[in-house]
């Protein structure tokens, strides 16, 4: 299950985590905390830090939800299916087709441009013939690894970044969603309009199309 943190509280493993609890597992941890370079991007650290075990990886996770709680949605979920399965789902237009959907609108078109400074962009129709379409930039790109990238709704507006890392466990992917809104109004809209379960529907979708790959 997805695991989410959404301002005040923490999911992991289907238990909710107050933010006292969180702040005991950051302690426990301040060792590894402390040895994180001043250099290079926080979020690959903190998703190399997962690998020592779901303990620092919360901790870790939550502190990059802490900087701005209230102004981000992240969301951890281990996926039955290899890296390299998960990343090409997620940057192959025609695989993107099948999951960015969420089971609940068609996506009829996916352009790709898979470099830093490229664009993608999905076009959607609902059930009931309403279109609508989502583009964005991307900034960063590490191949396998991670991609940072911009995020728009053409007919809302407002503007969100997302950083996505995919790392290995034992056969499987833990992927790393982080997303950045403008304003805690900007996110409490996302999250009101059915983000979470929307997101649930993405990646149950993305694990099935990932696992199905040869």
């Amino acid at each position: 299950m997805p695991e989410v943190h959404s301002g005040s509280n923490l999911l992991f493993g289907g238990k909710e985590l107050s933010i006292k609890t969180v702040d005991a597992l950051i302690e426990r941890v301040q060792r590894l905390i402390d040895s994180r370079p001043a250099s290079g991007d926080p979020l690959a650290w903190y998703a190399e830090a997962s690998y020592l075990g779901d303990l620092p990886a919360i901790a870790a996770l939550a502190m990059i939800a802490a900087l701005r709680p209230d102004q981000k949605i992240l969301i951890v979920r281990e996926l039955d299916a290899p890296t390299d399965r998960v990343y090409t789902a997620w940057t192959t237009p025609a695989l993107v087709k099948q999951w960015w959907g969420g089971g609940r609108v068609t996506v009829e078109s996916a352009a790709i441009d898979l470099r830093v400074g490229g664009e993608w962009r999905y076009e959607l129709v609902e059930k009931d013939g309403l279109r609508s379409a989502f583009h964005g930039e991307y900034r960063v790109i590490v191949p396998g690894e991670r991609i940072v990238s911009t995020e728009r709704n053409e007919a809302a507006g407002g503007e969100s970044v997302s950083t996505v890392v995919f790392a290995g466990v034992d056969g499987r992917t833990r992927l790393t969603l982080l997303l950045e809104f403008p304003s805690s109004e900007a996110r409490d809209a996302a999250l009101d309009s059915g983000m979470k379960s929307i997101l649930e529907g993405q990646l149950n979708l993305l694990e099935r199309v990932a696992a199905s790959l040869g």
